[in-house]
Parts: structure tokens; C-alpha cells; sequence
């Protein structure tokens, strides 16, 4: 009776294994069967959440929205003002949250806010999570310009809100691998390309058009010079090689020690995002991205349309890369605070620095080999060697790799979960088969003793 159970036993896991192996190979079947072609760029876990967000804004307009972000499980919300487009919102697999002013009502505040006489060391955003226009101001900001702003936001109504903040908003010259000139010291961002010549991206406020780079002190080894500035307004400008290309490594970004990653597209970032930040300053640093669009009164002007984060930073961090899960995001512009405190920084967006620049990220190809692409994300990183980065390089935190590939072998849209399904069948046929021969063994060695002799 024993014998006849275990016969049973390894009868039924032999069948569940071959029925593993067929399972498996039919999902890994269809998993290639739907897999982009190379040409393609496969999309990042937030880019597409985030796109989501995006698209039900877009879909259901301004007077109905008030903005999206990623919550902590990295799922898309939407801020709406009505039920009917909550129910569009759960219908498209988002979370909904009902809020009392728009989007409509959050831009209007924003504009008064532009209109009204410019005070240096304040900044503004829309903080789409609490429904609300946020004034910060620095310790520069005297006591009447303070009052008077809250005043003007007391008269909007009860959607702006007033923060003191620590420190001063400045742009923080001086980033992940330097640049010199006797404009001062700041940071390469990305390398991108127009088709026939190769460029730095770095921050605007570094140096006037004209200025020109030098890798070491001394002055001896020019990198470029800039040939296109955007400041204040905008914070960005284009240091052009003086070979004209930016030579071996161009898609990769330093991020200290002798570590970089590859950068393989670009794309804005979302509310909630997790980000990383390098810089010659302060190093690898992360935080989350906390509002867009934001507009900072720094000394030298106004700049507007900047990402929002508490990711810290210092002096010397200035135009240093923005990124992740190797997305080119955005390009230090300034903040307040420092790495020991903490503090907020502000970031130009590369997608729109590019677009009005007309040039593309130069990003890792498929073959691992640099080549300038449209802007798009990926989820795609490598870790390289530091001699093989250009000066306009970056690269994300240890460990976020290791962390995408389990995602994706984990997403059942992949080949991981079958492949995982097939290895776990061939293990329960190996292991069947050997208790059999093992089994045979002892039977064999018992029926040899008792008839020897």
C-alpha cells in the first residue's frame, strides 16, 4: 500500500511537471510573440504610469482635473472635481481623488502670483496632492514683501498657501563631472547631438554664450564652449565639443567611485517620482520629484517651468544630471539648502531644452554603442567603466538595476515568469527521476544481501 501511494505521488508530479513545461513554453511564446522590436525603446515603470495620469488630464481637460501623481505604490492619481470623471478615472485602472479647485482655478492663482511685482528669494508651485498653490519665501525676503505677498494670496481665496523656507534660493554654480572656465565651476548634464555635431547639456546660468571649458585648473585640456544660453527664463545652454563629438561613452552619466549607468532616452518626470541626482559637490544623491511647472525668483531673474524635489544639493552641484532607471530627466538649476539639513532643488526639464534647442539625447543604442535618439524613455541601464564616460555623462544608485530586473521578471507581459515556470518543472522531473533511481538502488542493494551466500 506504502509502494502504491509513493507510485502515485511521483505519477502526479511527473504530469504537473510536463504540464509545467508546456505552461511555460506557451507563456514565454507568447511573451516573445509581443515583444517590441528593436527599434523600439521599452517604456520605464513610472514613464508609464505617469503616462497614465498624463493622458486622463489631457482627456478630461482642466476645468475637471487638477493635475496627477504617483502614490507610494507607484500607482497613477488623479485629482477631479466631479464624480463622472472619477468614474472615468477607475475605469482606466487610476486611483481618484476628489478635490475642490481645478486646474483651471490653481493656473489663475499662478498667473496673479507672475503679474504681481517680482520679489527675489520666493518660488511658487502647484502642489497637486494638497489641492493647493504653495509661496515659498527664503530668509532674504524681507517682512514687508512677505506681508504684502500674503495679502495678495489672501485675496485668492483659500488655496494658497504661505511657507517660509531655510536658506536662499540661488542657482548652484559650480556637478557630476566639472567643467571650468573663468565663469566659474559647473557641472556636465547629457550629452546630446544635432546630427553632425555633439554638445554638452548642462544649466544656463554657467556661463553667457562665449564662455569657454576647460576639464582641469590649469586650463590646458578646453572641453568647449558654449554657443547657446537660455537664462533666466529658462536654465539651460549647449557647450559644444571642440573635436565637434563627444568621443567613446557618450551616453553615460558619472556618479562617483568609478561607477556610471547608461542613459537610454529621456522623458519628464512624475509627482512622486523617485530620482536620482549627481554632482561633483555633494555626489549621488534621491529623493522624489514634489511638484512641476515650478517658478523660482532667483537673484539674477525669474526662471519658470522647473521640476520640484527635496533631492539636496550644494554648490558646485550646478547643471549635474537628473535621472531614472536610466532616463535622462532634468538638469540642476538651483534650490535652497544643503546635504547635511536637507533642502529643496529645482531642475530644468531636458525635454524641453532639447526641443528648443532642436537637438536629441544621445543614448545607449541596443548594441551598447552611443547614438542620438527622439526623446524616450527606457527602463535599460548598465553599470561601465569611469574611463569609458565623456564629460557630459551620469548614472543612477546601485542597486535600482538589480531591482528593475526583478519587476520585469516578475511582469507577466515578460519572458520571466515562464521561464521561471519551465525551470521549475525541470527541477520536479530531475528530482522524480532521481528518487526512482535512488529508490532502485536500495531495492537492489537489499535483495543482493539477502541472497548472497
Amino acid at each position: 500500500m506504502r509502494h502504491a501511494r509513493r507510485r502515485l505521488v511521483r505519477r502526479v508530479t511527473r504530469l504537473a511537471a510536463v504540464g509545467g513545461l508546456l505552461l511555460g513554453g506557451t507563456m514565454v511564446t507568447r511573451a516573445v510573440a509581443s515583444e517590441p522590436d528593436g527599434t523600439s525603446v521599452p517604456r520605464t515603470f513610472a514613464a508609464s504610469a505617469a503616462d497614465t495620469g498624463s493622458e486622463l488630464v489631457a482627456r478630461l481637460g482642466a476645468s475637471r482635473t487638477a493635475g496627477s501623481w504617483l502614490n507610494a505604490a507607484g500607482r497613477p492619481v488623479v485629482a477631479v472635481t466631479d464624480e463622472e470623471a472619477a468614474a472615468a478615472v477607475r475605469k482606466a485602472g487610476a486611483e481618484a481623488k476628489m478635490v475642490d479647485h481645478s486646474m483651471e482655478d490653481l493656473k489663475s492663482a499662478t498667473s496673479t502670483l507672475r503679474s504681481a511685482p517680482r520679489v527675489a528669494g520666493t518660488a511658487w508651485v502647484m502642489d497637486y496632492r494638497s489641492n493647493e498653490v504653495v509661496v515659498k519665501g527664503d530668509s532674504t525676503v524681507s517682512a514687508s514683501d512677505w506681508s504684502r505677498m500674503t495679502q495678495l494670496a489672501d485675496g485668492m481665496g483659500g488655496f494658497v498657501r504661505m511657507e517660509r523656507t531655510d536658506g536662499t534660493f540661488t542657482t548652484r554654480l559650480n556637478g557630476a563631472l566639472p567643467l571650468l572656465s573663468t565663469a566659474g565651476r559647473c557641472s556636465a548634464g547629457f550629452n546630446v547631438t544635432d546630427g553632425q555635431r555633439d554638445f554638452i547639456l548642462t544649466a544656463g546660468h554657467c556661463g553667457p554664450d562665449g564662455s569657454v571649458w576647460f576639464a582641469d585648473t590649469r586650463g590646458t585640456q578646453q572641453i568647449g564652449q558654449t554657443v547657446k544660453q537660455n537664462f533666466p527664463g529658462s536654465d539651460f545652454s549647449l557647450v559644444q565639443y571642440a573635436s565637434g563629438k563627444a568621443g567613446a561613452g557618450a551616453e553615460v552619466v558619472s556618479i562617483g567611485e568609478g561607477k556610471g549607468v547608461r542613459i537610454t532616452g529621456a522623458a519628464d518626470p512624475a509627482v512622486g517620482q523617485r530620482v536620482f541626482r549627481s554632482g561633483s559637490t555633494s555626489g549621488l544623491r534621491d529623493g522624489e520629484v514634489t511638484a512641476l511647472n515650478a517658478t523660482v525668483n532667483y537673484p539674477e531673474g525669474t526662471v519658470t517651468g522647473l521640476i520640484e524635489t527635496n533631492v539636496c544639493a550644494e554648490p558646485g552641484d550646478s547643471g549635474g544630471p537628473m535621472f531614472s532607471e536610466g532616463v535622462a530627466l532634468g538638469v540642476t538649476s538651483g534650490g535652497s539648502g544643503d546635504c547635511t539639513s536637507g533642502g529643496t532643488t529645482f531642475f530644468q526639464p531636458v525635454t524641453k531644452a532639447m526641443a528648443a534647442l532642436n537637438v536629441k539625447m544621445i543614448v545607449a543604442a541596443p548594441n551598447g554603442s552611443g547614438q542620438g535618439a527622439a526623446p524616450a524613455p527606457s527602463a535599460t541601464q548598465s553599470a561601465i567603466a569611469p574611463g569609458e564616460a565623456s564629460p557630459g555623462s551620469s548614472a543612477p544608485i546601485t542597486g535600482e538595476g538589480a531591482a528593475t530586473l526583478l519587476a520585469r521578471l516578475a511582469d507577466p507581459k515578460n519572458a520571466g515568469p515562464g521561464l521561471l515556470v519551465i525551470a521549475g518543472s525541470l527541477c520536479a522531473l530531475v528530482a522524480t527521476r532521481f528518487i526512482r533511481a535512488e529508490q532502485d538502488r536500495k531495492a537492489y542493494r537489499r535483495y543482493y544481501s539477502t541472497t548472497w551466500g
